[in-house]
């Protein structure tokens, strides 16, 4: 008996063990990151096309061409409600860290501390930029002005509050490849690149498992609000019918061409979009025109669905 115990206390230190191992952070090496320094001129335009100032501009903060990444923001999920940290340049936002801290917590969601990020912020998007990209975003956020807000804790109930868990949520979930594979233009490259990588498109218009997980195979294809106050809508070819041309002129103004002007977080996204060139929103659009079309079930009613036409 004694010996059977002693196995099997064997056995669960070492699938423990095994556990911690491959649920541990995969940060980028320092050797990848050698050399490289970021251009803050270039990074400005990254930066609105990251979206970064959508969630970390503290609530109700007029818009300015400075934003203050104090965070605040908060975000209610069925995981618990998320709140966006202060990411200013100052020592209660990300002053105090490198650029390997800030380059690591973008592309592979990991902390300085070596803490798994969770998520909520789109690190799982972010992982298919390039790395020249980021750190030239990382360049613009150091030149914002510093706030001293104290970022806020997120309030996540048991189990989903133990962050080694979302190692094992990344071995899962976590995909560094495109969705949208095959010969592709330079243009809808450049698209791809913008859509589903640096503007995260797919985080809020692809639905997701009961782990949170993106259901890739209905990519774009519209998705319940995490918040639960609506359905964001099909952006697939099968949900929106409009022209790449009509695409284009709703990413630079927000008018749609029903005469509607989109509001919400689809506005947020159009000031951001907003600041692109042209030739931008013109490889955004031709990409959104060969996504698979995939057609999406109609919301529960009372979820206060926005169809693609209404709500870009």
């Amino acid at each position: 008996m004694r010996t059977a115990l002693a196995s099997l206390g064997a056995l669960a230190l070492l699938g423990a063990g095994a556990a911690w191992w491959v649920t541990a952070p995969d940060p980028i090496s320092a050797a990848e990151l050698s050399g490289i320094s970021g251009d803050a001129t270039r990074g400005e335009i990254l930066f609105a096309a990251a979206g970064c100032a959508s969630c970390h501009v503290a609530p109700d903060t007029p818009a300015a061409d400075a934003p203050v990444l104090s965070g605040g923001q908060r975000f209610v999920t069925q995981f618990g409600t998320f709140v966006a940290p202060n990411i200013s340049p100052s020592p209660q936002g990300v002053g105090n860290w490198t650029d390997a801290d800030l380059i690591n917590a973008v592309m592979r969601g990991v902390s300085p501390e070596g803490q798994h990020y969770y998520p909520a912020f789109p690190w799982n998007a972010y992982n298919k930029a390039d790395v020249q990209d980021i750190a030239d975003l990382v360049a613009y956020l150091r030149t914002l002005p510093p706030s001293a807000a104290e970022s806020l804790p997120h309030e996540i109930p048991f189990p989903f509050n133990i962050r080694r868990s979302v190692g094992g949520w990344k071995l899962l979930f976590e995909d560094r490849d495109f969705v949208v594979q095959g010969d592709l233009t330079p243009e809808q490259t450049r698209g791809r690149y913008l859509v589903e990588a640096l503007g995260h498109c797919g985080e809020c218009h692809t639905p997701r498992n009961a782990l949170g997980g993106l259901r890739r195979a209905s990519w774009l294809a519209g998705a319940p609000d995490p918040a639960g106050d609506g359905h964001n809508p099909n952006i697939t070819p099968a949900g929106l019918k409009w022209t790449e041309a009509q695409i284009v002129a709703m990413l630079q103004s927000g008018f749609t061409p029903e005469f509607d002007v989109v509001g919400g977080e689809m506005a947020e996204v159009v000031a951001n979009t907003s600041q692109l060139s042209d030739e931008d929103r013109r490889a955004m659009a031709a990409y959104l025109k060969i996504v698979t079309p995939v057609d999406s079930p109609a919301p529960k009613p009372g979820t206060g669905d926005s169809s693609a036409e209404e709500a870009g």
